[in-house]
């Protein structure tokens, strides 16, 4: 099979769906890859090391013109002239971005399997989880840095200073991304307080009680009274597939000092806060009733060389069963199949369906 390596067109986007050492693994199976050229180096993969393991390098036509196309980020408005019947493996979001994407993919009749919603045997987000991770660590050190004067912020240190502990830090979900955000503000000597669902998932880490993190049962009125002495607010909601339900609502930020911070980590999801608005890492932030938000889409994009090896490591083994057995491959495994957001016209997962107000019809599982 022809597999494409596109480059990220995203501001600031420097990850690569696939390194040297998978195009390595793929090229020793027999099949082509096709790399756009300057795809990888902004993760530290130049040209040659790709063409050192038997890739191709070409222009980005010649990678979407692939039978299989692997990327990091949804397409953009200008990439939808590629969009073709072949099979487009990347993070898609489709619930949180444009409907404009989900109709250029229908239309094309492109088979998109998105990263976000493969599950694993026990109905895990494997390709999820790894970006989740660097996100929630980066939260809360954009979240402490917009903390500072300077930046707008309230003047409040996240951390121990002298043995006493500075900044109160509320994290909304108790997944990967809330774990990692507690985790890390934690560490730093900020009080922290994880508002959850699941206090299993809480239980499950016992890292977080060993770092003095405090669950709280998640509800709007738990939020509300807590959330005005906060310096810091990460919302790391999470509904697979589907569009952040706004748990913190307009009037709530209205209650927070000024000078505080939010980090809304969902907004690729279209956000869990009712005043978060997409940003980007040029323009990473924008104050609205004295709050400075902090609502960057693509935050993992920040660490490309990181995020890049965490992130290929996980997709590699899909890739190489795409690139193998086609939409075989996805028939074989039903949690592979969960990734099927459009096939041949059709949305496929039915959250997104139900966010666009479009009908749903299911992937068929027969050959």
């Amino acid at each position: 099979m022809r597999v494409g390596v596109v480059k990220e067109i995203k501001n600031s986007e420097n990850r690569v769906a696939l390194t040297p050492a998978g195009a390595q693994r793929l090229v020793a199976a027999g099949h082509t890859v096709i790399v756009e050229e300057g795809a990888g180096v902004g993760s530290g993969f130049v040209d040659a090391a790709y063409t050192s393991v038997g890739a191709q390098l070409g222009s980005g036509g010649d990678a979407w013109g692939s039978d299989l196309v692997v990327k990091i980020k949804e397409p953009l408005e200008r990439e939808y002239p590629y969009l073709r019947d072949n099979t487009l493996f990347t993070y898609l979001h489709l619930a949180g971005v444009s409907p404009a994407l989900t109709d250029a993919l229908l239309r094309a009749g492109t088979t998109a399997v998105a990263y976000e919603t493969v599950e694993n045997a026990s109905g895990e987000l494997p390709l999820l989880a790894p970006m989740s991770a660097i996100a929630g660590n980066m939260s809360v050190t954009m979240g402490s840095y917009y903390l500072a004067k300077f930046n707008g912020g309230s003047g409040t240190q996240l951390g121990s200073v002298l043995g006493e502990s500075n900044g109160v830090v509320m994290v909304i979900g108790a997944g990967a991304v809330g774990q990692h955000a507690a985790m890390t503000a934690a560490a730093m000597g900020a009080r922290v307080r994880l508002f959850g669902l699941r206090r299993d998932k809480f239980d499950g880490n016992p890292r977080l009680a060993e770092l003095g993190v405090d669950f709280i049962d998640s509800s709007p009125d738990t939020i509300a009274q807590a959330i005005p002495e906060m310096d810091l607010v990460v919302g790391g909601v999470l509904l697979a597939g589907a569009r952040a339900p706004h748990v913190v609502t307009e009037e709530m930020v209205k209650t927070m000092r000024s000078g505080s911070v939010i980090v809304d980590v969902s907004i690729d999801q279209g956000g869990c806060v009712a005043t978060a608005r997409p940003t980007s890492h040029s323009d990473p932030v924008y104050v609205e009733h004295g709050v400075v938000h902090y609502c960057v889409t693509n935050m993992p994009g920040a660490y490309p060389r990181t995020a890049t090896l965490a992130l290929t490591a996980r997709t590699l083994p899909y890739v190489e069963q795409l690139a193998a057995s086609g939409e075989d491959a996805l028939r074989a495994d039903p949690g592979f199949a969960r990734g099927v957001n459009t096939w041949q016209g059709k949305v496929c997962y039915e959250p997104v369906a139900q966010a666009l107000g479009l009908p749903y019809s299911p992937f068929s599982t027969r050959v």
